[in-house]
């Protein structure tokens, strides 16, 4: 071998060693923090088993664990309901590490002009998003997969391929209702294909279920998705857990009409500013990844079940407050990046119960997510992104 040919080998060499010792980390938590939990994939791998024998999906025994998404969800979990439980975690515990960094580097690519190494990029969004991903992971859920699907549509958008994106903007709704958000904001861009191939799609998967349980089955399936999702919404609004507006005004001001009116006009500010910063779209070359990144940020808030871990779907506004934090006011700037760390090391095993317990229970970290609305909005308002 030639002296020139050492570096390559070495490269490869670092590059399978670190290669294996992932593999050794991922296999390490998943046997120890994983393998006896995931609650929310045995949900889906409940759900499959069941749809898969036409049995009812939505049950009060289920209690906490009920299934919560759509019946076309259910029908799309089949496949992991084939499997054995221990090995379909096993196997979602793995595409889904995986898919944090496939997260994070299509964020960087909704990037009108990359001001960081690529490097710096991923590595600080890594460790501010840490406690998220983790807290997916254990969790089993799917939010990183809704997350991918969302920032894949809009790159598709990007690059002239409408149809492509409605049909993963369909997927996303399956996965995660509160896609929708992205259906006003294709029709405000005209993007008239990306829409219709979305309400195609989900029309069809509205459709799916009847495959299996009859139109009538379907029907009576879709209404008892309704009655579960709104009837647990109010029991879990005080749960320490819940970021939502809803949740933090009941947090703030107990249960009742106050709370709700004023959980209801904090949303229709947090949707104007959506707006605002929407229609100043023509000061820049490239928009739609910063409104992408805004309404992802805005889901876990406007959703009345925004659980904390949801704002892993935030990774694209993390990346774009990385890469122009230094075009933010001085001000701003050092309150965006407080907001940041104290989102990130609101941690249990840090902080400790009592600590812990007020962070969550004045709702600090939705206020530390309503900032990073803010600085998404002044970065459009000074025509940066």
């Amino acid at each position: 071998m030639t002296a020139r040919g050492l570096p390559a080998v070495a490269r490869s060499a670092k590059a399978g060693l670190l290669a294996v010792a992932i593999f050794a980390g991922l296999a390490a938590l998943f046997a120890f923090k994983a393998a006896a939990k995931m609650p929310d994939f045995e949900v889906y791998w409940r759900a499959g088993v069941r749809a898969r024998a036409a049995e009812p999906l939505y049950r009060q025994e289920d209690e906490h664990f009920q299934l919560k998404y759509l019946p076309a969800f259910a029908v799309l979990s089949i496949p992991a309901g084939l499997l054995p439980l221990t090995a379909g975690k096993a196997i979602w515990f793995g595409l889904s590490a995986g898919l944090i960094p496939v997260l994070i580097a299509m964020s960087t690519r909704l990037l009108p002009r990359r001001r960081k190494p690529l490097w710096i990029l991923g590595a600080l969004t890594f460790v501010l998003m840490l406690k998220f991903y983790g807290h997916e992971l254990v969790l089993g859920q799917v939010n990183l997969l809704f997350a991918v699907l969302i920032a894949a549509a809009v790159s598709l958008m990007r690059h002239g391929r409408p149809v492509a994106c409605g049909l993963l903007v369909a997927l996303a709704v399956v996965i995660k209702p509160y896609a929708v958000l992205f259906l006003p904001w294709l029709a405000a861009q005209r993007e008239v294909r990306a829409l219709m191939t979305a309400a195609a799609g989900i029309g069809v998967a509205l459709a799916l279920p009847a495959l299996i349980y009859g139109v009538h089955g379907a029907v009576t399936l879709h209404v008892a998705w309704w009655e579960t999702v709104t009837g647990s919404t109010a029991p879990n609004l005080l749960n320490a857990d819940n970021v939502s507006l809803a949740a933090m005004f009941a947090k703030w001001l107990g249960t009742g009409g106050v709370a709700a009116a004023a959980a209801a006009a904090a949303a229709l500010i947090l949707l104007g500013v959506a707006a605002a910063t929407f229609l100043r779209r023509r000061n820049v070359i490239d928009p739609a990844g910063l409104e992408a990144a805004m309404l992802l940020t805005l889901i876990p808030l406007l959703s009345p079940q925004g659980w904390d871990y949801v704002f892993l779907i935030a990774t694209p506004a993390v990346v774009f407050l990385v890469n122009y934090e230094r075009e933010l006011p001085t001000v701003l700037r050092a309150i965006t990046w407080a907001a940041l760390a104290a989102s990130a090391f609101s941690l249990y095993d840090v902080m400790g119960r009592a600590a812990y317990g007020r962070f969550m229970a004045w709702s600090v970290i939705s206020l530390c997510f309503i900032v990073v609305v803010a600085a998404l909005a002044t970065l459009r308002g000074r025509g940066t992104a």
